[in-house]
């Protein structure tokens, strides 16, 4: 059976959306988030059996699959790599461009995603140190740290 070719002219529509969302954090992120928020501090975990440095933390390491114990981190650390949005992102409403750079903090095995500041963008080198910068208004979230500025 032969089907007949519609005539109508294909189009694509170019669009955005922002869909604000809930999410329940669990109590491992509620506790590193409190930690952040109330007293400015980098929680993370430690597996006892490979001793494996989660942060963000996790409640079981995911190479043993056993539970892990808490512990704190220095606030300073070592960039592993970057990149940088010259776009304007809608969940970021902050200034152009934005270095998102993975750092692993003094004490850790795993990096941490967060937005790196204070510095231009041709300045940022793999292996430079970096320190949290904490927000002057802290909510209990992951922008409780403002960004990571050179040490």
């Amino acid at each position: 059976m032969e089907t007949e070719r519609s005539s109508v002219e294909l189009m694509v529509q170019q669009s955005q959306i922002n869909v604000p969302y809930s999410w329940w954090a669990g109590e491992t992120a509620s506790r590193f988030f409190a930690g952040l928020r109330d007293e400015q501090k980098i929680l993370a975990t430690r597996c006892a059996a490979c001793s494996q440095v989660f942060v963000p933390p996790r409640k079981t390491c995911p190479q043993c699959f056993k539970d892990t114990a808490w512990l704190e981190v220095r606030p300073e650390g070592e960039l592993v790599t970057f990149t940088v949005a010259r776009r304007q992102l809608a969940a970021l409403p902050r200034p152009v461009p934005l270095i998102f750079g993975l750092i692993r903090l003094d004490g850790a095995t795993t990096a941490l995603l967060h937005l790196i500041g204070e510095v231009p963008p041709e300045q940022v080198r793999v292996g430079m140190r970096l320190k949290a910068k904490f927000a002057a208004e802290r909510r209990g979230g992951i922008l409780d740290i403002e960004h990571f500025r050179p040490a």
